[in-house]
């Protein structure tokens, strides 16, 4: 007995055949055409319980044709499948009514799974009409890698949305790329975006910086000032660097999520406020809360919706999209147009990239900027990224048996290549040991759970030392931790 009926349109012989054969095997029946017109007229005389299509068929786009289909049979699920494989796509598909979105290639039983959850989900409805901008010069974020793919699609499902998303991934892996994307291709693309570097602000400005003050509030406070939750009304409000975010300030922000209003710094008046939070981190947030850091009331608050996004390293197929983004970008600033040959793309794909996205555009336009050669070889790329930093996977594994000061060392020849050929800036000795330092007294702390003198007994240090590096470091320092 038939599970159900399928309409297939692919421009591809092959897919439809491997698709007609999977989905046959699943108990379905399947009917397939190679164009847009012959799919149409099935779904216009009532064949079919779930559409596949592919986006680029000879005679229409497919996601064009979606809006159709769903006037004419909203209940009806629609699956597209494509092989640009952007972000673009994957919101055009859900903004016009898809029931999912398969980049190719893509696994049959991933397929034949979202067919059998489409068919068992009564009613189905498409989240909303609204287009996003057209045209892949909008595109925010750039690669084809498995790792984007999953990005893309949970993106596309949050477009419509105003759920509160955490970003977390290293620093120049592109958080605030991710953020402007909701934005811009969101239901608040209208309202402000507006941007806040928490480790950026001084930890006795952040409150009036979040929630603007009163006139008189503090010494300086000749007038009102404004803060960012009011700039952002209507719109989003990105919150990064979130886990450098003062205690104080943490429980503030707490308030706004649970009951959507504020007081401004030396207001009385609570203050309604509509935005949508983002927020980002380099760090981890579940160590934060361990150590007494971080609020782990404000973390689920915050944490509606994860978004990982991986390092460089762990999407090198990428990073030729990346550098001909890079190049076209720098060409259109001013700078000379360039290529990169493919033995160079090669030696980029080895490199551990510690600055991620951001230090593979820097390199670009460095490239570009400094080499007269239209055509960059491998042997210019070597020269700027040092070949000895460019460690097969397995010897960088390998020495994470080499205890702290072989990941010290590890770390240290990343930073020092993530210069290039120049000196990274001065005070490297001082910056290293209080890099060094702020994380083992955290650590030690809470591992007395704030005691201070069980603290100094344990780092083998005066009393009055480790007060005033907690000072020094700005330390909060919680009693009782668990």
């Amino acid at each position: 007995m038939s599970r159900g009926s399928i309409l297939v349109a692919d421009d591809d012989r092959g897919i439809r055949t491997v698709l007609d054969q999977a989905l046959a095997r699943a108990g379905y029946d399947v009917r397939t055409t190679s164009n847009a017109a012959t799919l149409w007229r099935w779904v216009s005389d009532g064949e079919g319980d779930l559409v596949i299509t592919d986006v680029l068929m000879p005679d229409e786009n497919g996601l064009d044709l979606l809006p159709r289909i769903k006037r004419l049979r909203p209940d009806l699920p629609i699956v597209v499948m494509s092989a640009q494989s952007t972000l673009l796509t994957a919101i055009k598909a859900a903004e016009r009514g898809a029931f999912e979105y398969l980049p190719k290639p893509f696994d049959l039983k991933e397929l034949v799974t979202v067919v059998d959850r489409a068919l068992s989900t009564p009613a189905f409805a498409a989240a909303s009409q609204a287009r996003p901008p057209d045209g892949d010069e909008a595109l925010p974020l750039i690669g084809r890698s498995p790792a984007m793919q999953d990005i893309y699609r949970t993106l596309a499902r949050l477009m419509q949305t105003d759920l509160t998303v955490m970003i977390s991934g290293e620093s120049g892996t592109g958080k605030e790329l991710v953020a402007r994307a909701l934005h811009d291709f969101g239901k608040r693309r209208n309202g402000p975006f507006v941007a806040v570097n928490m480790a950026a602000i001084p930890r006795d400005l952040i409150e009036s910086e979040l929630f603007g003050h009163e006139k008189g509030a503090f010494t300086g406070a000749v007038s009102r000032g404004i803060g960012r939750f009011e700039q952002a009304e209507g719109g989003t409000l990105f919150l990064d660097e979130i886990g450098d975010m003062p205690p104080e300030a943490q429980t503030r922000l707490l308030r706004v999520l649970q009951q959507g209003e504020y007081t401004s710094v030396g207001g009385r008046m609570p203050i309604h406020t509509d935005v949508r939070i983002v927020a980002a981190t380099n760090k981890d947030l579940r160590q934060l809360i361990r150590q007494g850091l971080f609020r782990e009331d404000l973390f689920f608050r915050l944490n509606v919706v994860p978004i990982r996004l991986p390092p460089l390293r762990e999407r090198p197929q990428d990073i030729a999209d990346l550098v001909r983004h890079f190049l076209a970008k720098g060409a259109q600033q001013g700078l000379p147009p360039k290529r990169l040959e493919p033995e160079a793309i090669e030696r980029l794909k080895r490199y551990r990239w510690p600055g991620n996205v951001r230090e593979l555009e820097n390199l670009v336009r460095r490239l570009a900027a400094l080499y007269a050669q239209d055509n960059i070889g491998a042997d210019i790329v070597d020269a700027e990224l040092h070949t000895g930093t460019l460690l097969p996977a397995a010897k960088e594994e390998a020495s994470d048996n080499d205890g702290l000061s072989g990941a010290v060392e590890r770390h240290l020849r990343r930073y020092f290549a993530a210069h290039g050929g120049g000196l990274p800036p001065s005070g490297l000795y001082d910056r290293v040991l209080r890099e060094i330092e702020r994380p083992l007294l955290e650590l030690s702390l809470a591992a007395t759970r704030g005691n201070q003198i069980r603290a100094a007994a344990l780092l083998g240090l005066n009393r009055n030392t480790l007060r005033k590096k907690v000072r020094e470091h700005e330390i909060p320092v919680m009693r009782g931790l668990k």
